[in-house]
């Protein structure tokens, strides 16, 4: 029984110890459209916390209010403590940009305050609704007049009346968008204006050609709760669908000023891993472009250098929206293979900038690569040489000659039953080795893969297999431990091209 008090004493002795009192503040977002919901918490630790009374943040009104207990113990350096909090959740929704004052906050008897929090709020974009509206879909540009390779931002406004229930959730389709290049943007935002709860669709657009081309419209399906039918106890089943259309949106492209590659405001790095390298060995180089613009339809052509084999790889190409513009990233890279000094030339990419209205020349420069030699094995001995000749103690022409020995061979004969005994050992010794596991020897490859790569890699264009098998070769190259090379597939190729 005295252990037992013994550990209740101990245990709220850590208890007290552990309890000593904070208090912190932090909210949900920091940057919300106005009126969309933002969650304040306020954490106190201690055994006891009293919180202030709160009906407004500066003057949004609190629309929900709860606070939780939560109890903790911890192990450190093989001590143990208790934690106690207390947390306040308030749920406010700021039409402008707010700062959270400081709160007081008693803990255990003393007074903790927390740290001021600016909220940042960015008007809703979303058209006005009409009170009676229940439900609606609209699109808009940013733009609607841009010239090919520029990019605009469409976006879908799906408002709801606040009050209405919907008995499933609604059936959207996208508007079409012919004529453009399309990257959904993967960041709905929703919020609350007036009496309408409405959620953002972002669609990314890059024109193709010049031209008067019309934007959607988009559709959805609603399905409303029907009041008219209810069960025994009153609750509503059934529903009825209802078709919505949105408006279309006319944008006219023009064609650009100038002939450019690209249109927006961008740089460009390109990175070198080797200026000198062994025979046969891989260079890679990696070309990364980046700014405001679009790079969805770029692409960077392949180099052709004469005896250098030439791999690239697919273009990794980002894109993403950052307040109203478009920030892209456009990322490739190419492998050189060659026995040689090589020198991968300079190119150059032309780029307009609507902004400013000028064109600028973002540039890869060149480099000059040099390669060594690889190590050369023995050399075969030709006609006429000296050496590998086998010298024989055979007497050459004029030379005195030694004696010869002669030797009587004498010949014995066997009997016949020793013959026979003989081959009876032998069938008996091949039965019992046809019976052992047989073991099937690996041919050894008769070419080297970095061969096969420089021989396949001119017929990936017009051979789909070789092309599948360059990949898997220059993969493994680059220590892809994952790639299994068919060893009978790949000499199948390598004849097949060889012969020609």
């Amino acid at each position: 029984m005295k252990k037992y008090i013994h550990l209740l004493l101990l245990f709220g002795l850590f208890l007290t110890l552990a309890n000593a009192g904070s208090v912190t503040a932090e909210v949900s977002q920091k940057e919300v459209v106005a009126g969309n919901m933002v969650q304040l918490r306020i954490k106190a630790e201690g055994k006891r916390a009293v919180f202030p009374h709160i009906e407004k943040i500066d003057d949004a009104r609190v629309l929900g209010r709860s606070q939780r207990q939560n109890n903790s113990i911890s192990y450190i350096n093989g001590k143990m403590s208790m934690t106690h909090t207390t947390n306040l959740i308030l749920s406010f929704a700021p039409q402008h940009t707010v700062t959270i004052p400081s709160y007081s906050v008693k803990v255990d008897g003393q007074t903790y305050t927390t740290k001021p929090i600016t909220v940042k709020v960015v008007k809703a974009s979303a058209p006005g609704m009409g009170s009676s509206v229940k439900y609606s879909l609209h699109i808009r540009a940013d733009k609607k007049t841009v010239i090919v390779g520029e990019p605009l931002v469409v976006t879908v406004y799906f408002s709801l009346k606040t009050g209405v229930r919907l008995a499933d959730n609604p059936q959207y389709t996208k508007p079409v968008f012919k004529g453009f290049f399309v990257k959904d943007v993967n960041e709905p935002r929703s919020y609350i204006k007036g009496n309408q709860q409405v959620q953002e669709l972002r669609y990314i657009l890059t024109p193709q050609k010049e031209g008067n081309f019309t934007i959607g419209p988009a559709t959805a399906r609603i399905s409303e709760i029907d009041r008219s039918r209810q069960d025994m106890f009153g609750r509503f089943f059934g529903s009825n669908w209802k078709s919505i259309v949105s408006n279309t949106l006319n944008i006219t492209v023009k064609p650009k000023p100038k002939d450019t590659d690209l249109v927006g405001n961008f740089t460009l790095t390109s990175q070198l891993d080797h200026q000198q390298v062994k025979a046969n060995k891989p260079v890679n180089l990696t070309v990364r472009i980046e700014g405001n613009g679009s790079l969805e339809d770029f692409d960077l052509g392949d180099y052709e250098i004469d005896g250098v084999t030439v791999y690239s790889d697919d273009a990794k190409i980002d894109s993403k929206l950052s307040g109203d513009r478009l920030k892209s990233t456009f990322v490739k890279s190419f492998a050189f293979i060659s026995d040689h000094d090589f020198t991968i030339p300079k190119r150059t990419i032309s780029v307009y900038d609507p902004e400013k209205k000028t064109v600028t020349t973002l540039t890869i420069p060149a480099y000059h690569i040099k390669v060594k030699a690889a190590a050369h094995t023995a050399a075969v001995p030709t006609a006429g040489s000296n050496e590998g000749k086998v010298q024989t103690n055979l007497p050459q022409p004029g030379q005195n000659a030694e004696k010869t020995v002669v030797k009587k061979v004498e010949v014995v004969r066997v009997n016949w039953w020793m013959i026979v005994l003989a081959f009876l050992a032998g069938a008996l010794s091949m039965y019992l080795l046809s019976l052992l596991p047989k073991f099937k020897s690996r041919v050894p490859s008769p070419f080297k893969e970095s061969e096969a790569l420089k021989l396949l890699y001119a017929h990936i264009n017009d051979d789909k297999e070789a092309e599948a098998m360059v990949r898997k070769l220059y993969a493994k190259q680059n220590g892809d431990k994952s790639v299994i090379i068919d060893k009978k597939e790949l000499k199948a190729l390598v004849d097949k091209y060889r012969v020609r």
